[in-house]
């Protein structure tokens, strides 16, 4: 599992690439990544326009700012994707982090944008739909893939779903993508987005949904959604000091199987503390 600023994201803030003025404010938004988006935040007709500024803008970010972003680009069956590749090859070989890939659903496409933006690009694939959950063992093990999202909303459309808010109807799907990324050994999947921006009850129950199901991160459409996104997916003090305390009395009894709070503690429980430190230590 890599190291790089896309595998430890916990929330990836969209812009519409169209919209320069706000790209400052997204990477200084708290996001640990940001993606412009030349897909769905952009209108047809604005296609061409949106990626020029967004080859106008470019040349202001620093390194950091650079590695801590991705775009999405257009689907590979539309007529904008490829001038969207030709000019992020050039921008990953000089430090953008790669490229949130749409409507995937097909290794060997991933591959070919793998070969096209280079071996330092990493790639995103969004599964939004039958296809892409079908294929979802094949796209997790695809070249340079770091992690897969999921895009629930046109999941829904694409079976002609009607979801409760809760959206038990998607568990299954959920989990069949954390499932894929484990067995790929990838970092945990991201969820979906969240609408209503205002809702901050809704966006607690998403993330604490998602954290539950093994995710690790999640999309975001506003600046307000990040903070709340960042301390859903981070180990709460509480779960460092116990995480702590299981791993000093773990070392006080060589290995042995021992109690702490009235629990038993064993391998499993050691290994989840380890995790929770791991964690913690990487967010720092």
């Amino acid at each position: 599992m890599t190291s790089t600023p896309v595998a430890r994201a916990r929330s990836l803030l969209f812009v519409p690439a169209g919209r320069p003025e706000r790209f400052g404010k997204a990477l200084d938004s708290g996001a640990d990544c940001v993606i412009l988006d030349l897909e769905d935040a952009v209108p047809m007709d604005q296609k061409e326009a949106a990626r020029d500024q967004l080859a106008g803008r470019l040349p202001g970010f620093s390194q950091q700012q650079l590695a801590r972003t991705l775009v999405r680009i257009n689907a590979a069956d539309t007529s904008w994707h490829a001038d969207d590749l030709r000019l992020l090859a050039e921008w990953t070989s000089r430090g953008l982090a790669g490229v949130m890939v749409p409507k995937a659903d097909a290794a060997q496409v991933l591959n070919a944008i793998a070969a096209s933006l280079g071996p330092s690009a990493t790639l995103v694939p969004l599964v939004e739909s039958l296809a892409g959950l079908d294929a979802a063992d094949r796209l997790a093990s695809a070249s340079q893939v770091a992690r897969l999202a999921f895009g629930h909303l046109d999941f829904q459309l694409d079976l002609g779903m009607r979801c409760g808010v809760n959206e038990l109807e998607l568990m299954p799907v959920r989990f069949a993508l954390v499932a894929a990324s484990r067995r790929a050994l990838l970092q945990a999947p991201i969820d979906g987005v969240t609408t209503d921006t205002g809702n901050s009850e809704r966006l607690q129950a998403d993330t604490q949904r998602a954290r539950g199901l093994g995710y690790g991160a999640k999309l975001c459409i506003h600046p307000a959604q990040v903070a709340a996104v960042n301390e859903a997916f981070s180990p709460s003090p509480n779960e460092v000091e116990w995480a702590r305390r299981v791993l000093a009395a773990a070392q006080a009894n060589e290995g042995r199987a021992f109690s702490l709070d009235g629990r038993m503690v064993d391998l499993p429980v050691i290994r989840l503390a380890q995790q929770t430190l791991e964690q913690a230590l990487a967010i720092q």
